[in-house]
């Protein structure tokens, strides 16, 4: 008779080969789907409260968002891809904006944003606290007053004696700036009509956001290039232009995250997550995630198979299964099961 530990490393070689003949060709498929079914009949007895706490859930999210939102591919591949996406977009003329971008959701978002007059009030309020804003509203409003006392100057110099008049009157109107600008009360009075300016402004804001046909004239806008190749929007940016937005927009995304605040947010998600779909069971919960089992083997067989020839052609599939059984096969429990098995039979 073999002995015991003979025995067990035939068990063990028999039981490596049975392994690796269930991911080998159409048997990994039967297997994937027995597996799979097996797994989500699983499931389907399981609440997600039951197998995820709140507290594991919120450091797993953090950990992730930590770990994946700083991972250096990230950082690396930011401006690679913008660069790629520009090039495609400068060389492909087969789709229009229009076939990419749907007008309805575009059309819903400009009339929601134009509808959010309270964030309009609340903007345009804050607006008129910077003195800078204000100083600048008053340049706007200056150069409005210049260009149309520019244009009329040039009508009036085609009339005998009128133009020196009105040139005289634009002299003193900009010997008056300048004394403004030299004098304390005067300089106080230019602040006041510079906050003046800025209400002006934002109440012609208002009324053009309210009254006039700006969502009109925006889709307008939106269809004259909707029937056009997508290609032509390099035309409002460079290949810098756009490598820098996404650098600077992946900047902004890192630093956010590495804030306090941010991870209030991201436990409040969680738990908000928990609160709804805390009492499906894990298989239900596939189909709110847009999954069902049939995604699950499609993909585990997209890759699998490739993956696992690689690895059985190198050995090390073969390697890595008798490395794990082996210790069971030549434990010494079995091998006293095999030995007494022996000497029953004898």
């Amino acid at each position: 008779m073999p002995e015991p530990r003979e025995i067990a490393e035939r068990l063990l070689d028999a039981q490596v080969d049975f392994l690796l003949a269930e991911v080998t060709g159409d048997r990994f498929a039967e297997v994937v789907a027995r597996d799979v079914g097996s797994v989500l009949g699983v499931a389907e007895t399981i609440l997600v409260r039951d197998v995820v706490a709140p507290e594991q859930a919120k450091q797993t999210v953090a950990t992730v968002v930590d770990l994946i939102g700083g991972s250096p591919v990230f950082a690396d591949m930011s401006g690679v891809f913008a660069d790629s996406i520009y090039t495609h977009i400068a060389e492909n003329d087969e789709y229009t904006l229009g076939e990419v971008v749907e007008r309805q959701p575009v059309e819903a978002l400009l009339e929601k944003i134009l509808g959010m007059h309270q964030a309009q009030e609340r903007i345009l309020s804050r607006l008129t606290e910077s003195p800078l804003v204000a100083t600048v509203a008053s340049k706007f409003v200056d150069k409005l007053i210049d260009d149309f006392m520019q244009a009329n100057r040039q009508r009036a110099e085609k009339i005998p004696g009128v133009g020196s008049l009105v040139s005289l009157g634009q002299s003193a109107a900009n010997r008056a700036r300048k004394a403004a600008a030299d004098n304390a009360f005067l300089s106080d009075m230019a602040d006041k009509g510079a906050r003046f300016a800025l209400e002006r402004t934002n109440n012609a804001i208002r009324e053009v956001l309210r009254d006039a046909p700006v969502h009109s004239a925006a889709m307008e806008f939106w269809d004259l290039h909707a029937g056009e190749p997508v290609n032509g929007l390099r035309e409002y940016l460079t290949e810098q232009d756009l490598r820098d937005l996404v650098l600077l927009s992946y900047e902004i995304a890192v630093t956010t995250r590495e804030k306090p605040y941010f991870g209030l947010l991201l436990d409040e998600c969680v738990d908000v997550f928990l609160g709804k779909y805390g009492e499906f069971t894990l298989a239900a919960l596939l189909p709110e995630l847009g999954l069902t089992g049939d995604d699950l083997r499609t993909e585990i067989l997209r890759y699998g198979p490739a993956v696992i020839e690689r690895a059985k052609a190198d050995g090390v599939l073969a390697g890595l299964i008798r490395e794990r059984l082996e210790p069971f096969f030549l434990s010494e429990p079995v091998l006293a099961i095999l030995g007494a098995a022996g000497e029953s039979e004898g």
